[in-house]
């Protein structure tokens, strides 16, 4: 499907998008498979293979920041090489179909060799790409190399839409990188393609939730007059771009089931897909209906960045995607009944622009080829025919030579003197023709003898051409082999690079977990520290506190048994006297030794027991009062 225009004045830009529902093979279609490459491949490829020859040196032609191009000279353009050497880059110094994923390397046929008849070969070119995204209607550049923190990671910042000096949209602050081939290109979509947010659905297993622009420029600058450098004047050089634009897929929320963010990212591309639509049926209903309302471009930043080519600033091309599925019949319609409106709508390009056609190169005869020539000219010190001119302008005019006097010796002399002066000039014309004959004779001498020394140098050099070429044969096919190898090695450390780097995570995330146990245990251990010396504390305390106890206790034993100790002594002694004096009345004399001892062992008996401490009374058997 497409949008028809009239092209014929303006045949510089381009614009192609994918459009269906979600899962109708879009993305398939702009980057196709191994083995079958879409659109985007082929692009690169048609267009590298046309201009190929012809490219600049890098940073020759050079972008700037607002939308247009610069032109350096060879040593300033060979400064920059060397600085950008040392840096880490988009693209890799050496590109090579072996750099690149070796699922996608096989996207890119260098047999299908497609290329554009007409191409100026007195012209040169540069191919500068860049790879923007569309997420919830703000823009990101996908090419941007921002440093990673792994403390703190920062978003993406989102970019800002800009108009230029001729009124095209643009994306300000994006990356353009310069590429010199199709692997180079595609290597650098393909790194932007990594950053594309994508998600799954119940629809599509990797549905994209963003639209992607994948922006291809082409510069040309006419040569100089010798054909080896560009011109100097950034006026000369002609842009045009085009636009692969990957739509996200329109789906309805209630089959999908989305939910939090996948909701809201649903919304935002329905809604953009909504503002494309009715941008388009406002430019029909103004085409058909005569009328000039508002095309409400700004509604989404989709159509507000491609502004330019619905107003007629270039081709515009939609694919339309279709999936045969009876789920998708309603949609699907719908998609249909858009790509037939389409076909209606014929946007015309504006009148009181200019054309910027292509720039004519030196075969075309353009004017900064002829101001060009003119100036080395003038630095060569002119032409040989410059002073033929000079010496012509200077011949005298014939005079009148009609005689009517027959004694009229004026008009014969003066002519004479005229015819006179007009041979000498004839003469220096010839000397000066002769001269410059004899200049170009041995300059082609010169030149001759250059050639043939030259001719017998290059018969030299074949043949030791000739033994090269077999060497390097033998060399290529080793390198051939070698670099197969090296693919293979490369896919593999990649596989080895993936699994080291999801082990990594783990043992991070394993080392984390053994870290807050090691703490965890530590704080219990010191926990469990401090309770044993707060209980041995206690138990000090307790065990002090119940010896004290104990000694008062076993003092207040001591007194008590002593005290009845020494009452029952004294009921001994009472008992003593009682017996004594019952015996002494009935006897009327002393009593004899031997009753004395016994007394005298109860005196020292009791005295000897109070000493003790132990508490056991004494038992006296036989004893009645």
């Amino acid at each position: 499907m497409s949008i028809n225009q009239d092209v014929c004045s303006f045949p510089s830009s381009g614009l192609l998008f994918t459009y269906g529902v979600t899962g109708s093979g879009k993305t398939f279609t702009m980057t196709g498979s191994p083995g079958q490459g879409g659109l985007l491949p082929r692009s690169l490829d048609m267009i590298f293979n046309s201009v190929g020859p012809y490219q600049a040196k890098r940073f020759v032609l050079k972008t700037d920041d607002k939308n247009g191009m610069e032109v350096q000279n060879q040593v300033d353009a060979l400064l920059e090489r060397q600085k950008r050497e040392n840096q880490p880059t988009v693209v890799p110094k050496t590109p090579s179909r072996q750099r690149l994923d070796p699922e996608f390397a096989d996207m890119i046929n260098p047999e299908e060799a497609c290329r554009a008849d007409g191409v100026d070969e007195d012209s040169s070119y540069s191919v500068f790409v860049s790879y923007i995204e569309i997420y919830n209607n703000y823009i990101y550049d996908l090419l941007e190399e921002a440093p990673y923190d792994p403390i703190k990671p920062k978003p993406p910042q989102s970019k800002l839409l800009r108009e230029d000096q001729n009124h095209n949209m643009y994306v300000a602050g994006c990356t353009e990188v310069e590429v010199k081939s199709t692997e180079e290109a595609f290597e650098v979509f393909w790194r932007g393609q990594k950053k594309r947010r994508i998600a799954n659905t119940q629809l599509n297993r990797e549905s994209s939730r963003s639209h992607s622009v994948f922006i291809i420029k082409l510069a040309q600058a006419p040569l100089d007059a010798d054909g080896d450098n560009i011109l100097q004047d950034k006026n000369q050089v002609n842009v045009s771009q085009l636009c692969l634009v990957d739509l996200a897929g329109s789906e309805r929320t209630s089959r999908t089931r989305a939910e939090g963010n996948r909701l809201r990212e649903a919304g935002n591309i329905n809604q953009s897909l909504m503002t494309l639509r009715t941008c388009i049926e406002v430019l029909r209903e103004n085409q058909m209906c005569g009328t000039n309302k508002m095309v409400p471009y700004r509604d989404s930043k989709v159509t507000h960045l491609f502004k330019n080519y619905f107003d007629g600033e270039g081709k515009v091309r939609m694919v339309v995607c279709v999936n045969p599925k009876a789920d998708d019949y309603e949609e699907t319609m719908l998609v249909m009944r858009f790509a037939e409106m389409t076909q209606e709508v014929e946007v015309a390009r504006p009148v009181d622009r200019p054309i910027c056609g292509l720039a004519a190169g030196r075969r075309q005869k353009n004017q900064a080829f002829k101001d060009e020539l003119s100036r080395r000219l003038e630095e060569r010190g002119g032409p040989v025919n410059t002073v033929m001119h000079q010496l012509l302008q200077n011949l005298p005019p014939l005079p009148a030579s009609e005689i009517t006097d027959p004694h009229d010796d004026v008009t014969l002399p003066r002519l004479i003197a005229v015819l006179e002066k007009r041979h000498k000039i004839r003469q220096m014309m010839t000397q000066e023709y002769n001269r410059a004959a004899d200049m170009l004779k041995s300059m082609l001498q010169e030149l001759d003898s250059s050639l043939v020394s030259k001719e017998n140098l290059i018969q030299d050099q074949r043949g030791q051409l000739g033994e090269k070429d077999k060497t390097l044969h033998s060399q290529k096919t080793e390198i051939d082999r070698l670099e197969k190898k090296s693919k293979m090695l490369e896919y593999k450390i990649e596989i080895l690079q993936k699994t080291t780097n999801i082990y990594e995570d783990d043992k991070r995330t394993l080392q984390q977990e053994l870290e807050s146990r090691e703490q965890r245990l530590q704080r219990e251990q010191t926990e469990k520290r401090r309770m044993e010396q707060r209980m041995q504390g206690m138990v000090q305390d307790t065990k002090h506190k119940w010896e004290k106890e104990c000694e008062r206790r076993v003092c207040a034993k001591q007194l008590e048994m002593q005290n009845k100790l020494w009452v029952k002594d004294e009921k001994l002694k009472q008992l003593k006297a009682i017996v004594t004096e019952s015996k002494t009345p009935s006897d009327q004399r002393p009593a004899p030794d031997k009753p004395q001892r016994p007394s005298r062992e109860r005196d020292r008996v009791p005295a000897k027991r109070s000493a003790s401490p132990s508490p056991v009374p004494v038992r006296y058997h036989d004893m009645r009062f």
